[in-house]
This record gives structure tokens, C-alpha cells and sequence, in this order.
């Protein structure tokens, strides 16, 4: 679960972490107010939305202007005016695709002056199942490009377990950010506090970008983007609070409902899968035979007709998708719960696409029986292989 940076900024200060005084504004006519409250003379309002890239976005609208989500201002007027422009408005950055995301909130904030702009992130490392800090000299809107191209200007280390995390690791990043003096401190006692964070909210990702050093030598977090465990928010009703729905894919909301395990993705071939791996594998096939998946979706194995049926409706409700492959190994599952909620679902919403089904193992002829005698226009799959050409074959002709 993600959350937006004034949360995050929120929580940074909880933990005793160097930011910026801020104000969210929801309603436009708030705007003046909140920025009042904050002492300038520079004032940044920023669009909060779950994206990177908001300083080098555009908006849709042309009453929000040509500049980005985030604005700087000169007066409480200005600042007021600038967070008017922006909100109900659609925001297109690299991370949003060309639908881009309405900005229903912005942040104004205090205004710093920069000396350097640098970067700090701590994330879990799926190689090592550790957590890792990772840093850069080169902080800011072009990370990712810094990534790409110069990729000896990032340090990236993780942190034993059984030590968790010491004053060298912050030494050791003070170091690879070229700080010197007091900053070394700072820097010790940031990265304490972010490994703290980390670990006690059960986070994914927390990162810093850019942290600053402000002129007069100070380290400050002046953005902050942080991503949440959802198995662990149970354990963190202050985090599960923080949840906007209105930032998730409607689809993958709708599947939350019913603990189904679905990701939106990009291609047209809707799946419905039992088991991750086999999932994962289905997408893999499809690929192979020049098509894409539109979604990642496990059923799981204790499925009732009920979520199979819904897990079908969330699939047809993408526009994008133009065939569905239904791939059941039944162990836990069986398959006639699967053919139920297939026929359930189809019978509900209608079947406008070509639909491919292979069913193997626990009462997979009651299954087939009952897909026989349904009615519908099911294409029959002898296995994984023979289902993937079926139903590339049936969306390409």
C-alpha cells in the first residue's frame, strides 16, 4: 500500500526525521488559509498523487497551466492561486501512462534553500530477503536516468539481521554523499531513524528524494514517497487509515474485496489462475506465443463459486481485454467450483470475447461436464501449451 508524501512527511516527523512545515489542502478555497500558516518567502505546492515525476509532468487541462505538480511561489496569494489551478485536474507523468491522475489534494510546504540535492532510500532486497539502504550524490528528478547510464554513482548495501542497523552504515553513506562535519551526524542519526521506520511499520520501500543539504549545512527530506506491506496492516491500523482508494486501479480495489490476488497489467488476454506459480507461468506461455497478459490473477485454492465468479467480472470488466484464458490445476481447488463461478459470472455479465479453458486434476470431468452443458461458447484446452495457442490464435484472427 502507498501512501502520498504529506503522509509520509507526517510519519518522517513523528520519527524525529529533518522536514519541512506543511499544509494538505483538499478545497481550493482552504489554499490561502494553509499557506498563511507557513512562513516564507517561498512557498512549494505540490500535487499529491501515487506517481513520480510530478515536477516534469504536464497537466491535461489547460487552466491548470504548462507548468508541473510541483509549483514554487512567491506570496501566500500566489501559492493559493497555484494549488486553485491544480486541483480536480488530471496530471500526466511518466508513471501514470497518458491517462495520467486527478489531484485531489495538494501539499503546500515551506520552501528551502538548496546547496545539494542528494539521495536515500531503504528498500528490501529480494536477492538477500534483507533490507538495504541505497544512495546517491545525484538526488533529484533524474534518478532514474543516474540508474541507467552512470550506475557507479549509486551505493547499495544491506544490514545483518543480527546486528540490525549500526552508526557505521550511516558513516559509511555519509561518506558516499560526500558530507562532512555535523552532516556526518545528521546523517548517522537519518538513517537510524529511517531503518527505525522501516522496520516497526513494516514498510517496503521508504525514499528520500532528493534529500537536501540546505545552505546553511543542514540535511532536510524534502520529498518522501514510502510503500507499505498489505499482509502486515493488520499490525497498523494508524497505517491502514491512511489507504486512498482513489489512487488504486478500480479493479484491483474491487479484487481487495474478495481477497483475490490481481495486478492490472498492460497486454489483452485476461487470466484466470489457481497458484502464483502457475500464474506466472501462464503469462510466461502467453508471452511466448507473441501475445500479453492483461492481469496477473490467483484464485487461490480454497476459492468459493462466488469469488471465481467475481475474479471473472473483474476480468471483463477491462476493455482492454480481449480474450480470457481460464487455467486451473485442481488440487486444493476443484474444478467444478471453478466451471460454477465461470458459468456464474458468464451468465451475469455475458461473454463478448473468446474464452479458453483447461481444467486438470481434482473433479476435472464434473468440471468439463458442467461447462458442456451450460451452453456457452468455450473453447476445450488439453493442456497449458495447447490453451496459450488457442487463445493467442483466437484474439489474433
Amino acid at each position: 500500500m502507498n501512501i502520498h508524501e504529506y503522509q509520509a512527511k507526517s510519519l518522517l516527523r513523528s520519527y524525529g526525521a529533518p522536514v519541512a512545515d506543511g499544509r494538505v489542502v483538499l478545497k481550493a478555497d482552504e489554499a490561502k488559509t494553509a499557506a498563511g500558516e507557513l512562513e516564507g518567502p517561498i512557498w512549494v505546492v505540490k500535487a499529491q498523487i501515487h506517481a513520480g515525476g510530478r515536477g516534469k509532468g504536464h497537466f491535461k487541462e489547460p487552466e491548470a497551466g504548462e507548468k508541473g505538480g510541483v509549483r514554487l511561489a512567491r506570496s501566500v496569494e500566489e501559492a493559493a492561486e497555484e494549488a486553485r489551478k491544480m486541483l480536480g485536474r488530471t496530471l500526466v507523468t511518466h508513471q501514470t501512462g497518458p491517462e495520467g491522475k486527478k489531484v485531489n489534494r495538494v501539499y503546500i510546504e515551506e520552501g528551502a534553500a538548496i546547496a545539494r540535492e542528494l539521495y536515500l532510500a531503504v528498500l528490501i532486497d529480494r536477492k538477500t530477503s534483507r533490507i538495504s539502504f541505497v544512495c546517491s550524490t545525484e538526488g533529484g528528478m533524474d534518478i532514474e536516468e543516474v540508474a541507467a547510464s552512470t550506475p557507479e554513482k549509486i551505493l547499495s548495501f544491506s544490514v545483518d539481521p543480527a546486528t540490525g542497523v549500526q552508526p557505521f552504515h550511516g558513516r559509511r553513506i555519509a561518506f558516499a554523499l560526500g558530507l562532512e562535519g555535523a552532516q556526518v551526524k545528521q546523517c548517522v542519526k537519518l538513517v537510524d531513524t529511517l531503518y527505525r521506520l522501516f522496520t516497526e511499520k513494516d514498510a517496503e520501500l521508504v525514499e528520500i528524494n532528493p534529500l537536501i543539504v540546505t545552505e546553511g549545512g543542514d540535511l532536510r527530506c524534502l520529498d518522501a514517497k514510502m510503500g507499505f506491506d498489505d499482509n502486515a496492516l493488520y499490525r497498523h491500523p494508524d497505517i491502514a487509515e491512511l489507504r486512498d482508494e482513489t489512487e488504486e486501479d478500480p479493479k484491483e480495489l474491487e479484487a481487495s474485496k474478495y481477497d483475490l490476488n490481481y495486478i492490472a497489467l498492460d497486454g489483452d488476454i485476461g487470466c484466470m489462475v489457481n497458484g502464483a506459480g502457475l500464474a506466472m507461468a501462464t503469462m510466461d506461455i502467453i508471452k511466448l506465443y507473441g501475445a500479453e497478459p492483461a492481469n496477473f490473477l490467483d484464485v487461490g485454492g480454497g476459492a468459493t463459486r462466488e469469488k471465481v465468479a467475481a475474479a471473472f467480472k473483474i476480468i471483463t470488466s477491462d476493455p482492454k481485454v480481449k480474450g480470457i484464458l481460464v487455467n486451473i490445476f485442481g488440487g486444493i481447488m476443484r474444478c467444478d467450483i471453478i466451471a460454477e463461478g465461470v458459468v456464474e459470472a458468464v451468465r451475469e455479465v455475458g461473454l463478448k470475447v473468446p474464452l479458453v479453458v483447461r481444467l486438470e486434476g481434482t473433479n476435472v470431468e464434473k468440471g468439463k461436464e458442467i461447462l458442456d452443458n451450460s451452453g456457452l461458447d468455450v473453447i476445450s484446452a488439453d493442456n497449458l501449451d495447447d490453451a496459450a495457442k488457442k487463445i493467442v490464435a483466437a484474439v489474433k484472427g
